[in-house]
């Protein structure tokens, strides 16, 4: 559990430090046939290396770790000039905030579609005790189980709806929501390891190489489709309503047959590709 102290400021022990040091220069100067002197320079010096092993400097958004021969003593958070114990061996943790910009993974999604994936995460140190000491590197731990956390995320989910036309979610349009269930898994992987994971977003989405082709085929296939159905309900609509307009005005008396051939000729121009060719029939209306 991490602990944070507050230590004594180290002007004072920076300003003694000097002091030692000034007078282990003098007894060692005016002392050069006097014991008594050269013993007491001595002892000003290894108390100016004492006072300064102890000194420790603290810039914004980082730490330092304390450790007392193999015991862990607390953490420093405070920015400044500090002064701790000399004995106390310390390890630097940076408190910023770190981008991963993680690999393209090619992953099979929940449908075994091969797709390629990446993901950007926003993360930072939250707990110095446990990135410290409950993992080996937490900056490698984040990578390797970032990576893990999208691998599970693209196996939990379809590409799109092409693939499960009943999923709520898809990698593709899940967006906010998929990103949420990212951080959520993140945050769970990341815990023992003191990490708070800040943002995380899906940065690459495409299929894999040797299926993309196909996968881009269909896709149109289905937008084809879908344009196809939307024009014939539209051209039925217009052609029960000229026969309806045509009927109630009495522009015109059609028996079955005329009006078969009416609507077939109607469905030919609504639903053609290219402008119909009018012919103008000279004759009369049966010939």
């Amino acid at each position: 559990m991490e602990k944070l102290i507050k230590p004594m400021s180290g002007f004072l022990a920076l300003f003694l430090a000097l002091v030692c040091f000034a007078a282990g220069i003098i007894f060692f100067v005016y002392g050069t046939d006097q014991v008594l002197l050269i013993l007491c320079g001595f002892i000003c010096m290894i108390a100016f290396i004492f006072l300064t092993k102890g000194l420790m400097v603290i810039s914004p958004n980082h730490s330092r770790v304390l450790n007392f021969f193999g015991k862990y003593v607390a953490s420093v958070k405070d920015n400044g000039l500090f002064f701790v114990n000399p004995l106390y061996s310390t390890q630097k943790i940076s408190l910023r905030l770190n981008n991963l910009q993680g690999q393209i993974l090619k992953v099979n999604d929940k449908m075994g579609n091969p797709i390629e994936i990446g993901a950007v995460i926003v993360w930072q140190v939250g707990d110095t005790y446990k990135a410290a000491y409950e993992v080996q590197d937490y900056e490698g731990y984040v990578k390797i189980q970032s990576e893990a956390a999208v691998r599970m995320l693209t196996g939990s989910f379809a590409y799109d709806n092409l693939e499960d036309e009943h999923a709520s979610i898809t990698l593709r349009e899940g967006g906010h929501q998929v990103n949420e269930i990212l951080e959520k898994e993140l945050s769970e992987r990341l815990a023992p390891a003191g990490i708070k994971i800040i943002e995380a977003r899906i940065s690459h989405l495409a299929y894999a190489s040797e299926i993309a082709g196909a996968m881009l085929q269909r896709q149109q296939a289905t937008a084809i489709v879908a344009a196809r159905a939307k024009i014939v309900e539209g051209a039925v609509g217009m052609v029960e309503m000229a026969l309806q307009r045509l009927s109630e005005r009495n522009v015109v008396e059609l028996d079955d047959e005329r009006k078969a051939a009416m609507v077939s000729n109607l469905m030919v121009v609504l639903c053609g590709e290219k402008a119909a060719s009018p012919v103008v029939n000279a004759g009369t209306l049966y010939q």
